[in-house]
Parts: C-alpha cells; sequence; structure tokens
C-alpha cells in the first residue's frame, strides 16, 4: 500500500505550483516559473520518498497556462530531459502518481467550447505523465461534471465525449464519485459503458451513496480495474469537526483512519489523503499503516 497527498509540501520550503496572471504573460515568465515548478517537484518527490510517501498528485499547474492559446511555447521540447530525469526518479523508487483537474474540466457539458476547453487540458495532463514515460498507473482523475437538468442525459453526453477522446487520454483517465450529484452507482455504470477504472472516495460516498456499506463498495470499485491500471485507488477524508457538512478535515482523524483500514483489510489499494495539513498526516498515515502492517 501506498500513501500520499496532493500537489504541496509545507515542509520543504518551496513552492511548486507557482503561476502568473494571463495580462503578465511572457515566454521569459513561463520558462522561470515551470523551471521553479520542476525543481520543487523534484525536491517534494525525494522529500516523499525518503520518508516513505510514495503517493503523489502532481499540481495542474505545473505549466501555467499549458493549455491556453497564449502559450504557443514548446515546453515538451525544452523540458523534455527535465521530465525524463523525474520520471527516471519516480521508477526507481516505485512511487504512484497521479493529477486531478480543476473543476471546470467538464467534458459532459452542454457548451462546447466549455468542452474544447477540458479536452486541450485533459491532453496536457496526459502529456505531462507521457513526457515523464510513466505507465498507465499513472492516472488523471476526473468527476462526471454537472447534471444540466437530466441525470441521464448527463451521463450518456459524459459516456459519448470519452468514446472521442484520444486513445492517449482514455488510457489514463478515471472516474471519481463526488459528495453531491454523481454517486459511486453512478460511476459504475459510466465504467460499464467505458471501462473506465472509477476512483472511489471514501467521504463523498459518505455524503453521497446509494446504500453501499464501504465493505460493498470496495467489492464493486475495484472490480473496475485492470492489471495495467495498477492497483485501485481511493481518495480519503473526513468531516472537519463543528464545520459545515462536506468541509474536509484539516488533519487526520487517527481513529477514523485506523478504524477505515482495518474494515478495508481485505483489499489492496494506494491512498491519497484529501487533507488540509498534507504531508504532516500522510507521515501520521504511514505510523498507522506500519503499527497495522500494511506497510513495511
Amino acid at each position: 500500500m501506498r500513501i500520499g497527498y496532493p500537489c504541496i509540501n509545507w515542509s520543504s520550503g518551496c513552492k511548486g505550483d507557482r503561476t502568473f496572471r494571463l495580462k503578465s504573460y511572457s515566454k521569459a515568465r513561463l520558462v522561470a516559473t515551470v523551471e521553479n515548478n520542476v525543481n520543487c517537484l523534484s525536491e517534494m518527490l525525494s522529500f516523499n520518498v525518503n520518508h516513505s510517501l510514495l503517493f503523489f498528485r502532481i499540481t495542474s499547474d505545473l505549466i501555467p497556462f499549458a493549455s491556453h492559446p497564449i502559450n504557443q511555447f514548446d515546453w515538451q521540447g525544452s523540458f523534455k530531459r527535465r521530465f525524463q530525469a523525474l520520471g527516471e526518479l519516480i521508477a526507481t523508487h516505485d512511487i504512484r502518481i497521479s493529477m486531478h483537474p480543476d473543476q471546470f474540466t467538464l467534458i459532459n457539458s452542454v457548451d462546447n467550447e466549455v468542452v474544447e476547453r477540458s479536452v486541450k487540458e485533459l491532453r496536457y495532463h496526459a502529456q505531462v505523465l507521457d513526457l515523464m514515460k510513466l505507465d498507465t498507473s499513472a492516472k488523471i482523475q476526473i468527476h462526471v461534471g454537472g447534471m444540466y437538468g437530466d441525470k441521464v442525459k448527463s451521463i450518456e453526453r459524459f459516456i459519448n465525449r470519452f468514446n472521442e477522446l484520444d486513445e492517449r487520454i482514455q488510457k489514463r483517465l478515471v472516474i471519481e464519485n463526488d459528495d453531491k450529484l454523481y454517486s459511486l452507482k453512478d460511476c459504475l455504470q459510466i465504467h460499464a459503458e467505458t471501462g473506465m477504472p472509477v476512483l472511489f472516495d471514501l467521504y463523498h460516498h459518505e455524503l453521497n451513496n446509494s446504500g453501499e456499506t464501504v465493505r460493498e463498495a470496495f467489492d464493486l470499485f475495484t472490480n473496475s480495474w485492470t492489471e495495467q491500471d495498477g492497483v485501485p485507488l481511493v481518495d480519503y477524508s473526513s468531516q472537519q469537526p463543528g464545520e459545515r457538512k462536506g468541509k474536509h478535515a484539516e488533519s487526520i482523524d487517527v481513529e477514523h483512519f485506523k478504524h477505515f483500514i482495518a474494515e478495508t483489510k481485505a483489499f489492496e489499494f494506494d491512498i491519497m489523503l484529501e487533507i488540509k495539513d498534507k504531508e504532516q498526516s500522510a507521515l501520521k498515515a504511514v505510523d498507522v499503516l506500519k503499527a497495522m502492517g500494511r506497510v513495511s
């Protein structure tokens, strides 16, 4: 089992998701920003290896404006060797990598311009993973999207749009259950039509489900993954005490986490902690997993 956290490491002292405003765009600024972000990503991955954190979500801001028409710079060619070096580091230490485009990436949108921008964004994410020469266990996770007044048609649109994507994108995409609109059951319907693996978000399932227990949910979603996809992926968080329903925890609830690990002991999977204090909670989770014999 590998455990990780998303995008930012608060301990490393570097900020790997630097960006800038569109009106400030220039080739020189882009190059300097990408150099910073790539250097910082390397530092964060090295920190993670040294602390047994072998799963990491790379920020979508790694290459600012990568999918925007203003960016005509050949960042792929210019940073090819740097990406290859990152890929070698990842492969050497068997690190699991994922990416997660923002909430505006909506391939089931009723607005064709939104769909076009979303496809460009997905293409950029796939390019990053391809440049590092990562296998298809490195995934890009997305949500189904909006409901647009008709859930059935919105799911159909998602399936049709997925089928129109380049294979290099298709092979990396996973669908995630969300906390309001599309449950695990809906995602499994999409999997049945597309073969797309389902990434299980525990906290979202607690907020939006069709009555499945966690054990029943694991029986269902783990079967959507193939050998080429790698072991199944899980997003983990819990409710922040005293806050509105749906607010992610600021720090890991160790007892809640222990219960979850015990409840799912029959399954093999990698865990992404979606918790505010990032690597601090991940380090605590590693200690729990070591004590429970889930990692060495």
